[in-house]
Protein backbone atom coordinates (compact mmCIF):
# COMPACT_ATOMS: atom_id res chain seq x y z
CA UNK A 1 0.00 0.00 0.00
CA UNK A 2 1.11 3.46 -0.82
CA UNK A 3 0.53 6.29 1.51
CA UNK A 4 0.10 9.88 1.31
CA UNK A 5 0.22 12.98 3.42
CA UNK A 6 -3.32 14.18 4.30
CA UNK A 7 -3.43 17.85 4.33
CA UNK A 8 -2.15 19.55 7.57
CA UNK A 9 -3.72 17.31 9.97
CA UNK A 10 -0.01 14.94 9.88
CA UNK A 11 -1.89 11.65 9.56
CA UNK A 12 -0.78 9.84 6.09
CA UNK A 13 -3.44 8.02 4.76
CA UNK A 14 -3.59 4.82 2.04
CA UNK A 15 -4.23 6.17 -1.37
CA UNK A 16 -7.00 3.85 -1.52
CA UNK A 17 -10.18 3.83 1.34
CA UNK A 18 -13.00 1.68 1.84
CA UNK A 19 -15.99 3.42 1.21
CA UNK A 20 -19.02 1.73 2.78
CA UNK A 21 -22.04 2.92 0.93
CA UNK A 22 -22.11 -0.31 -1.48
CA UNK A 23 -21.58 -2.83 0.44
CA UNK A 24 -22.66 -6.62 -0.61
CA UNK A 25 -25.97 -7.25 0.04
CA UNK A 26 -27.96 -10.36 0.44
CA UNK A 27 -31.41 -10.78 -2.22
CA UNK A 28 -33.53 -8.75 0.32
CA UNK A 29 -31.24 -5.92 -0.12
CA UNK A 30 -29.88 -5.91 2.90
CA UNK A 31 -26.24 -5.99 4.02
CA UNK A 32 -24.66 -9.13 3.77
CA UNK A 33 -22.76 -8.64 7.08
CA UNK A 34 -20.67 -11.93 7.08
CA UNK A 35 -19.15 -10.93 3.48
CA UNK A 36 -18.67 -7.25 4.41
CA UNK A 37 -16.85 -7.81 7.47
CA UNK A 38 -14.79 -10.26 5.72
CA UNK A 39 -13.46 -7.95 2.82
CA UNK A 40 -13.42 -4.30 4.84
CA UNK A 41 -11.10 -6.39 7.45
CA UNK A 42 -9.21 -8.25 3.73
CA UNK A 43 -8.47 -4.29 2.62
CA UNK A 44 -7.21 -3.50 6.42
CA UNK A 45 -4.67 -6.46 6.93
CA UNK A 46 -3.29 -4.97 3.54
CA UNK A 47 -2.37 -1.31 4.35
CA UNK A 48 -5.93 0.04 4.01
CA UNK A 49 -6.33 2.16 7.06
CA UNK A 50 -9.16 4.78 6.43
CA UNK A 51 -12.47 3.78 6.37
CA UNK A 52 -15.60 6.38 5.54
CA UNK A 53 -18.85 5.48 6.32
CA UNK A 54 -22.22 7.72 6.97
CA UNK A 55 -25.67 7.94 9.16
CA UNK A 56 -27.86 6.94 5.91
CA UNK A 57 -25.54 4.82 4.36
CA UNK A 58 -27.73 1.24 3.97
CA UNK A 59 -30.33 2.84 5.86
CA UNK A 60 -28.75 3.38 8.67
CA UNK A 61 -26.94 -0.17 8.56
CA UNK A 62 -23.39 0.85 7.44
CA UNK A 63 -22.11 2.27 10.49
CA UNK A 64 -23.93 -0.83 12.47
CA UNK A 65 -21.63 -3.20 10.11
CA UNK A 66 -18.47 -0.98 10.32
CA UNK A 67 -18.64 -0.87 14.05
CA UNK A 68 -18.70 -4.34 14.10
CA UNK A 69 -15.46 -4.80 11.46
CA UNK A 70 -13.40 -3.05 13.39
CA UNK A 71 -13.69 -5.36 16.28
CA UNK A 72 -10.95 -7.38 17.60
CA UNK A 73 -8.41 -5.38 16.96
CA UNK A 74 -9.15 -3.61 13.78
CA UNK A 75 -10.16 -0.18 15.19
CA UNK A 76 -6.86 0.61 16.35
CA UNK A 77 -5.44 0.00 12.79
CA UNK A 78 -7.62 2.32 11.01
CA UNK A 79 -8.48 6.43 10.79
CA UNK A 80 -12.44 5.93 10.65
CA UNK A 81 -14.76 9.10 8.99
CA UNK A 82 -18.45 9.29 9.34
CA UNK A 83 -20.75 11.86 8.40
CA UNK A 84 -23.08 14.01 10.56
CA UNK A 85 -27.00 14.06 8.48
CA UNK A 86 -27.82 17.86 7.90
CA UNK A 87 -31.15 16.46 7.39
CA UNK A 88 -31.89 15.29 10.72
CA UNK A 89 -30.45 18.09 12.45
CA UNK A 90 -33.89 19.90 13.59
CA UNK A 91 -32.47 22.27 16.10
CA UNK A 92 -28.57 23.10 17.44
CA UNK A 93 -28.86 19.80 20.41
CA UNK A 94 -29.63 17.39 18.08
CA UNK A 95 -25.75 17.46 16.24
CA UNK A 96 -24.74 16.05 19.64
CA UNK A 97 -27.32 13.61 19.95
CA UNK A 98 -26.83 12.18 16.58
CA UNK A 99 -23.10 12.34 17.58
CA UNK A 100 -23.62 10.13 20.61
CA UNK A 101 -25.98 7.63 18.39
CA UNK A 102 -23.16 7.26 15.86
CA UNK A 103 -20.32 6.59 18.56
CA UNK A 104 -22.87 3.99 19.99
CA UNK A 105 -23.27 2.35 16.71
CA UNK A 106 -19.81 2.60 15.84
CA UNK A 107 -18.58 0.97 19.15
CA UNK A 108 -15.94 3.44 19.73
CA UNK A 109 -15.07 6.22 21.43
CA UNK A 110 -14.07 9.05 19.28
CA UNK A 111 -14.58 9.27 15.61
CA UNK A 112 -11.18 10.38 13.38
CA UNK A 113 -12.41 12.12 10.63
CA UNK A 114 -16.06 13.96 11.24
CA UNK A 115 -17.55 15.49 8.56
CA UNK A 116 -20.75 18.03 8.02
CA UNK A 117 -22.36 15.93 4.98
CA UNK A 118 -23.33 16.82 1.91
CA UNK A 119 -23.29 20.77 2.41
CA UNK A 120 -24.34 22.96 -0.23
CA UNK A 121 -25.97 26.63 -0.06
CA UNK A 122 -29.13 25.63 1.58
CA UNK A 123 -27.34 23.29 4.31
CA UNK A 124 -24.96 25.53 4.92
CA UNK A 125 -26.79 28.65 5.15
CA UNK A 126 -29.85 26.94 7.56
CA UNK A 127 -27.50 24.15 9.24
CA UNK A 128 -24.04 25.38 9.46
CA UNK A 129 -24.21 28.59 9.87
CA UNK A 130 -28.46 29.03 12.04
CA UNK A 131 -27.40 25.64 14.17
CA UNK A 132 -23.58 27.41 14.93
CA UNK A 133 -22.20 23.51 13.85
CA UNK A 134 -18.69 24.40 13.42
CA UNK A 135 -18.71 25.75 17.21
CA UNK A 136 -20.36 22.28 18.15
CA UNK A 137 -17.90 20.26 16.45
CA UNK A 138 -14.93 22.51 18.18
CA UNK A 139 -16.53 21.13 21.37
CA UNK A 140 -16.97 18.02 20.73
CA UNK A 141 -13.29 17.93 19.59
CA UNK A 142 -12.23 18.95 23.22
CA UNK A 143 -14.21 16.37 24.59
CA UNK A 144 -12.64 14.11 22.35
CA UNK A 145 -15.17 12.38 20.32
CA UNK A 146 -13.91 13.73 17.59
CA UNK A 147 -10.17 14.52 16.32
CA UNK A 148 -10.70 16.26 12.99
CA UNK A 149 -13.16 18.20 11.36
CA UNK A 150 -14.27 18.61 7.87
CA UNK A 151 -17.43 18.63 5.45
CA UNK A 152 -18.78 16.85 2.53
CA UNK A 153 -19.92 18.76 -0.47
CA UNK A 154 -22.05 18.62 -3.38
CA UNK A 155 -23.08 22.35 -4.86
CA UNK A 156 -21.04 24.85 -6.89
CA UNK A 157 -17.52 26.21 -7.23
CA UNK A 158 -18.17 29.33 -5.50
CA UNK A 159 -19.88 27.99 -2.81
CA UNK A 160 -17.33 25.49 -2.40
CA UNK A 161 -14.40 28.39 -1.58
CA UNK A 162 -16.91 30.30 0.64
CA UNK A 163 -16.94 26.47 2.94
CA UNK A 164 -13.48 26.27 2.80
CA UNK A 165 -13.02 30.45 3.77
CA UNK A 166 -15.73 30.54 6.62
CA UNK A 167 -13.37 29.06 9.15
CA UNK A 168 -9.94 27.95 10.32
CA UNK A 169 -11.00 25.31 11.71
CA UNK A 170 -11.82 22.99 9.27
CA UNK A 171 -9.02 20.35 8.72
CA UNK A 172 -10.22 18.51 5.58
CA UNK A 173 -13.34 17.74 2.82
CA UNK A 174 -14.46 15.53 1.12
CA UNK A 175 -15.60 16.14 -3.01
CA UNK A 176 -16.84 14.17 -5.65
CA UNK A 177 -13.93 14.22 -8.37
CA UNK A 178 -13.04 12.26 -11.00
CA UNK A 179 -11.64 12.77 -14.98
CA UNK A 180 -15.10 13.47 -15.93
CA UNK A 181 -16.05 16.07 -13.48
CA UNK A 182 -13.14 18.13 -13.61
CA UNK A 183 -15.57 20.80 -14.04
CA UNK A 184 -18.09 20.11 -12.22
CA UNK A 185 -18.88 21.17 -8.46
CA UNK A 186 -15.85 21.65 -7.10
CA UNK A 187 -14.06 20.68 -9.76
CA UNK A 188 -10.08 20.80 -10.43
CA UNK A 189 -9.70 24.31 -9.20
CA UNK A 190 -12.01 23.37 -5.54
CA UNK A 191 -9.23 20.62 -5.19
CA UNK A 192 -6.08 22.71 -5.48
CA UNK A 193 -8.08 25.60 -3.51
CA UNK A 194 -8.76 23.33 -0.52
CA UNK A 195 -5.42 21.97 -0.86
CA UNK A 196 -3.40 25.55 -1.46
CA UNK A 197 -5.59 26.08 2.10
CA UNK A 198 -3.79 23.04 3.43
CA UNK A 199 -6.75 21.21 4.10
CA UNK A 200 -6.44 17.11 3.76
CA UNK A 201 -8.70 16.28 0.39
CA UNK A 202 -10.88 13.16 -0.21
CA UNK A 203 -12.22 11.78 -3.09
CA UNK A 204 -15.57 10.48 -3.55
CA UNK A 205 -17.01 9.21 -6.43
CA UNK A 206 -13.59 8.38 -8.48
CA UNK A 207 -15.63 6.43 -10.84
CA UNK A 208 -19.20 8.16 -11.13
CA UNK A 209 -20.94 5.66 -9.28
CA UNK A 210 -19.65 3.09 -11.39
CA UNK A 211 -20.40 4.40 -14.91
CA UNK A 212 -16.66 4.82 -15.52
CA UNK A 213 -16.46 1.20 -14.32
CA UNK A 214 -18.63 0.25 -17.18
CA UNK A 215 -17.65 2.13 -20.58
CA UNK A 216 -18.88 1.11 -23.80
CA UNK A 217 -16.22 -0.14 -25.60
CA UNK A 218 -16.01 2.85 -28.43
CA UNK A 219 -15.52 5.30 -25.41
CA UNK A 220 -13.29 2.38 -23.50
CA UNK A 221 -11.22 2.41 -26.70
CA UNK A 222 -9.87 5.98 -26.29
CA UNK A 223 -7.87 4.50 -23.37
CA UNK A 224 -4.34 3.53 -24.31
CA UNK A 225 -4.18 -1.18 -23.77
CA UNK A 226 -2.42 -2.16 -20.62
CA UNK A 227 -4.58 -0.93 -18.13
CA UNK A 228 -8.23 -1.86 -17.21
CA UNK A 229 -11.11 1.34 -17.12
CA UNK A 230 -10.91 1.53 -13.63
CA UNK A 231 -7.34 1.56 -13.38
CA UNK A 232 -6.69 4.49 -15.49
CA UNK A 233 -9.44 6.39 -13.78
CA UNK A 234 -8.23 5.85 -10.44
CA UNK A 235 -4.80 6.92 -11.66
CA UNK A 236 -6.04 10.12 -12.71
CA UNK A 237 -6.49 10.94 -8.81
CA UNK A 238 -3.49 9.43 -7.86
CA UNK A 239 -1.26 11.13 -10.54
CA UNK A 240 -2.38 14.80 -8.46
CA UNK A 241 -0.88 15.77 -5.35
CA UNK A 242 -3.82 17.82 -4.08
CA UNK A 243 -5.08 14.12 -3.51
CA UNK A 244 -5.33 12.30 -0.11
CA UNK A 245 -7.07 9.39 0.05
CA UNK A 246 -9.53 8.50 -2.81
CA UNK A 247 -12.81 6.24 -1.90
CA UNK A 248 -13.94 3.49 -3.48
CA UNK A 249 -16.99 1.91 -2.72
CA UNK A 250 -16.45 -1.92 -2.96
CA UNK A 251 -19.29 -4.23 -3.27
CA UNK A 252 -16.96 -7.34 -3.63
CA UNK A 253 -13.45 -9.19 -3.21
CA UNK A 254 -13.23 -9.06 -6.45
CA UNK A 255 -13.16 -5.37 -6.29
CA UNK A 256 -10.71 -5.02 -3.54
CA UNK A 257 -8.23 -7.24 -4.81
CA UNK A 258 -8.28 -4.80 -7.84
CA UNK A 259 -8.23 -2.17 -6.22
CA UNK A 260 -5.13 -3.36 -3.96
CA UNK A 261 -3.10 -4.19 -7.02
CA UNK A 262 -3.86 -0.48 -8.30
CA UNK A 263 -3.16 1.56 -5.49
CA UNK A 264 -0.03 -0.31 -4.42
CA UNK A 265 1.29 0.74 -7.77
CA UNK A 266 0.09 4.31 -7.47
CA UNK A 267 1.49 7.84 -7.43
CA UNK A 268 1.83 11.40 -7.02
CA UNK A 269 2.84 12.15 -10.81
CA UNK A 270 2.87 8.46 -12.59
CA UNK A 271 1.63 9.64 -15.61
CA UNK A 272 2.97 11.19 -18.77
CA UNK A 273 1.89 14.55 -20.54
CA UNK A 274 0.77 11.78 -23.12
CA UNK A 275 -1.17 10.23 -20.75
CA UNK A 276 -2.45 12.93 -19.00
CA UNK A 277 -4.02 14.41 -22.39
CA UNK A 278 -6.00 11.35 -23.07
CA UNK A 279 -8.09 11.86 -20.33
CA UNK A 280 -10.09 14.79 -21.55
CA UNK A 281 -10.60 12.76 -24.85
CA UNK A 282 -12.32 10.35 -23.39
CA UNK A 283 -14.39 12.58 -21.56
CA UNK A 284 -15.24 14.64 -24.72
CA UNK A 285 -16.50 10.71 -25.89
CA UNK A 286 -18.27 10.12 -22.56
CA UNK A 287 -20.06 13.62 -22.40
CA UNK A 288 -21.64 13.40 -25.76
CA UNK A 289 -22.57 10.41 -24.91
CA UNK A 290 -24.20 10.98 -21.60
CA UNK A 291 -27.96 11.16 -21.10
CA UNK A 292 -28.46 11.69 -17.02
CA UNK A 293 -25.57 12.64 -14.68
CA UNK A 294 -26.78 9.78 -12.45
CA UNK A 295 -24.08 7.81 -9.42
CA UNK A 296 -26.84 5.84 -8.02
CA UNK A 297 -26.34 6.87 -4.56
CA UNK A 298 -30.07 6.71 -3.94
CA UNK A 299 -30.74 9.54 -2.11
CA UNK A 300 -34.12 10.44 -3.45
CA UNK A 301 -35.46 6.78 -2.19
CA UNK A 302 -37.71 5.39 -2.11
CA UNK A 303 -39.73 7.44 -4.14
CA UNK A 304 -43.43 7.97 -2.49
CA UNK A 305 -44.92 6.78 -6.12
CA UNK A 306 -42.56 4.10 -6.43
CA UNK A 307 -40.03 4.81 -9.31
CA UNK A 308 -36.91 3.55 -8.77
CA UNK A 309 -36.07 6.53 -9.74
CA UNK A 310 -31.52 5.26 -10.21
CA UNK A 311 -32.87 2.17 -12.34
CA UNK A 312 -34.84 4.33 -14.81
CA UNK A 313 -32.01 6.97 -15.47
CA UNK A 314 -29.89 3.27 -16.02
CA UNK A 315 -32.06 2.19 -18.29
CA UNK A 316 -32.25 5.93 -20.07
CA UNK A 317 -27.89 5.93 -19.62
CA UNK A 318 -28.35 2.83 -21.93
CA UNK A 319 -29.08 4.43 -25.23
CA UNK A 320 -26.23 6.76 -24.32
CA UNK A 321 -24.49 3.44 -24.79
CA UNK A 322 -26.35 0.80 -27.08
CA UNK A 323 -28.92 2.48 -28.32
CA UNK A 324 -32.65 3.22 -28.09
CA UNK A 325 -33.94 -0.64 -28.38
CA UNK A 326 -31.65 -1.69 -25.88
CA UNK A 327 -32.76 1.51 -23.48
CA UNK A 328 -36.36 0.60 -24.61
CA UNK A 329 -35.45 -3.01 -23.45
CA UNK A 330 -33.99 -2.14 -20.23
CA UNK A 331 -36.94 0.18 -19.41
CA UNK A 332 -39.65 -1.95 -20.02
CA UNK A 333 -38.53 -4.04 -18.15
CA UNK A 334 -38.97 -2.02 -14.99
CA UNK A 335 -42.15 -2.64 -12.73
CA UNK A 336 -42.51 1.53 -12.28
CA UNK A 337 -41.91 3.66 -15.00
CA UNK A 338 -41.02 7.74 -15.33
CA UNK A 339 -45.07 8.51 -16.68
CA UNK A 340 -45.79 7.59 -12.91
CA UNK A 341 -44.02 10.64 -11.42
CA UNK A 342 -46.43 13.24 -10.00
CA UNK A 343 -43.53 16.38 -9.95
CA UNK A 344 -43.75 16.10 -6.07
CA UNK A 345 -40.07 16.97 -6.18
CA UNK A 346 -39.24 15.38 -2.99
CA UNK A 347 -36.32 13.80 -4.80
CA UNK A 348 -34.92 17.19 -5.94
CA UNK A 349 -34.79 18.60 -2.29
CA UNK A 350 -32.12 15.19 -1.62
CA UNK A 351 -30.19 14.67 -5.30
CA UNK A 352 -26.03 15.15 -4.35
CA UNK A 353 -26.22 16.22 -8.54
CA UNK A 354 -29.30 18.51 -8.52
CA UNK A 355 -30.56 16.78 -10.83
CA UNK A 356 -34.11 18.06 -12.23
CA UNK A 357 -35.82 14.59 -11.84
CA UNK A 358 -39.08 15.72 -12.45
CA UNK A 359 -38.49 17.04 -15.57
CA UNK A 360 -35.85 14.13 -16.91
CA UNK A 361 -38.64 12.24 -15.85
CA UNK A 362 -40.78 13.80 -18.78
CA UNK A 363 -38.44 13.39 -21.19
CA UNK A 364 -38.12 9.76 -20.13
CA UNK A 365 -41.50 9.50 -21.21
CA UNK A 366 -41.47 11.40 -23.94
CA UNK A 367 -38.64 9.23 -25.65
CA UNK A 368 -39.28 5.66 -24.97
CA UNK A 369 -43.08 6.17 -25.88
CA UNK A 370 -41.71 7.78 -29.38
Amino acid sequence: MQYRKFGNTGAEVSALGFGCMRLPVLADGSVDEAEAISIIRHAIDQGVNYIDTAYPYHDGASELVVGKALQDGYREKVYLATKSPMWKLGKEEDFDTVLDEQLRKLQTDHIDFYLLHALGRDHFENKVKKFHLVDHMKKAKEAGKIRHLGFSFHDNLETFKEIVDYTDAWEFCQIQYNYINVNDQAGTEGLRYAAGKGLGVVIMEPLLGGRLANLSEHVAAAFPAGKTVVEHALDFLWNQPEVGVVLSGMSSRKQVEDNLVYAARSGVGMLSAEETEVYGKVKDIYDRMSMVGCTGCAYCMPCPFGLNIPEIFRAYNVMGVRGKRAAREAYEALEVRSDQCRACRKCEQVCPQHIKVSEVMKEIAGVMKA
